[in-house]
């Protein structure tokens, strides 16, 4: 039975246009999660990339991915990532896929043993998905009525004494491919694998973001 990655890397970004193909660190932004699968071929055995455009697909090919055509019809600002993931099974026609590693082209900084370390807890966990948290240290509140009320906290409270809190960073996703065939990529008991690193903290959405993450990239050479 296989493990796959799949990327989904839609065209039709409006707050960076072509952000999936933007470049970082001398690399499409695409092809530091492409590349990043291909490095752990002991546990993936194929890298596909889903999209609906021909430049990230070119892209895609150039390094080495498989690519699904992605319909425009699932390939909307609002269509959940699932419904990629489900076409891409549902392309490949293979009833040998048994892991998915979900692995999003906006998160293209990771810890090196990532995929290793998350693959064995969730082999060892017997768990149908994982996905990755980091702890967030922030004092959270609302404003209602024009007052600040706290929700993580009491005021006065010291960050170091806050209640855990956790935030799911996009880094990795693992499923069984027999859930998203259900349209489920986090399942009820999908195992919290904690990621504490700095790569946690990018998720590539605006240009000041790439911007961060290109310092980032810089910093670990």
């Amino acid at each position: 039975m296989k493990t796959i990655a799949i990327i989904p890397a839609r065209g039709g970004s409006k707050r960076i246009p072509d952000k999936n193909i933007q470049m970082l660190g001398g690399l499409p932004l695409l092809a530091h999660s492409i590349l990043y699968a291909q490095q752990n071929s002991n546990i993936i055995d194929e890298v596909y990339v889903s999209t609906d455009n021909e430049e990230i697909k070119k892209t895609a090919l150039q390094f080495g991915a498989k690519v699904i055509d992605r319909p425009a019809a699932i390939s909307g600002d609002l269509e959940p990532t699932v419904s990629a993931l489900r076409h891409a099974l549902e392309a490949i026609e293979s009833n040998t896929v048994e892991n998915v590693i979900l692995l999003q082209a906006t998160n293209p900084l990771r810890p090196e043993n990532l995929i290793v370390d998350t693959f064995e807890a969730y082999q060892k966990g017997n768990c149908d998905s994982l996905f990755t948290v980091t702890r967030n240290h922030q004092k959270f509140g609302k404003i209602t009525d024009r007052k600040f009320i706290p929700f993580n906290y009491a005021i006065g409270q010291r960050s170091q004494d806050l209640e855990p809190l956790f935030f799911e960073n996009g880094l990795v996703y693992i499923t069984k491919a027999s859930l998203i065939r259900n349209d489920i990529i986090i399942s009820e008991n999908a195992f919290p694998f904690e990621v504490n690193h700095i790569f946690a903290q990018v998720d590539i959405d605006t240009p000041e973001d790439l911007d961060y993450a290109a310092y980032l990239f810089q910093k670990q050479l």
